[in-house]
This record gives structure tokens, C-alpha cells and sequence, in this order.
């Protein structure tokens, strides 16, 4: 496999970071699911940032975003597969 374009810790997770600069809406980037050693393609949605989220799937309002197996917030606005997830889409739970 070539060099990923975003990384998921397990097929578990709902999110992927991006690795890379530069990813353009429409783009098809390719990421590695490192604990599953198995490699996914998805079209993305949106621009999205090196160091920010892909959502892997589509989340509605209400639920619950999973990153490394572990809760890390609720969506806030409707996310769809492919999509930016961050802080204008996904609230921390803690206050």
C-alpha cells in the first residue's frame, strides 16, 4: 500500500484523522485501519484540514462519535459519510 491518507485506530471507529495536506472535496483518499492491518476507500465530501477528522460514516444529530474505541463527543449537526468532522459538527460531552 502506498502512504495513507488518513489513519483509523479500529473498524470501530467512526472517524479517521488525515496524514496528509491538501485533501480537496471529491477527492478518493485511502486510509489504513491499523489494529484490522486493513486499508478503505472513501470519496470525501469537503476540504479537510492535515490533523482534523473524515467522518467514515453517516451521524445524525444526537449521536455519539467514536475514536480510538472511546466516546469523544456528540454530533451537534448532521455529519455525512465523507465529511469534515470537527468542532463546527461534534461537541465534547463533558460540560
Amino acid at each position: 500500500m502506498m502512504a495513507p491518507d488518513f489513519l483509523v485506530h479500529e473498524a470501530v471507529d467512526g472517524v479517521g484523522v488525515v496524514v496528509v495536506e491538501g485533501l480537496k472535496t471529491n477527492q478518493e483518499i485511502t486510509g489504513w485501519i491499523m489494529k484490522e492491518d486493513e486499508t478503505i476507500t472513501i470519496k470525501i465530501l469537503s476540504d479537510i484540514p492535515i490533523g482534523h477528522k473524515v467522518a467514515l460514516k453517516d451521524f445524525a444529530e444526537g449521536d455519539t462519535v467514536i475514536k480510538y474505541n472511546t466516546d469523544i463527543g456528540k454530533v451537534v449537526a448532521p455529519i455525512k459519510k465523507g465529511e469534515h468532522l470537527h468542532v463546527h459538527n461534534v461537541k465534547t460531552k463533558r460540560w
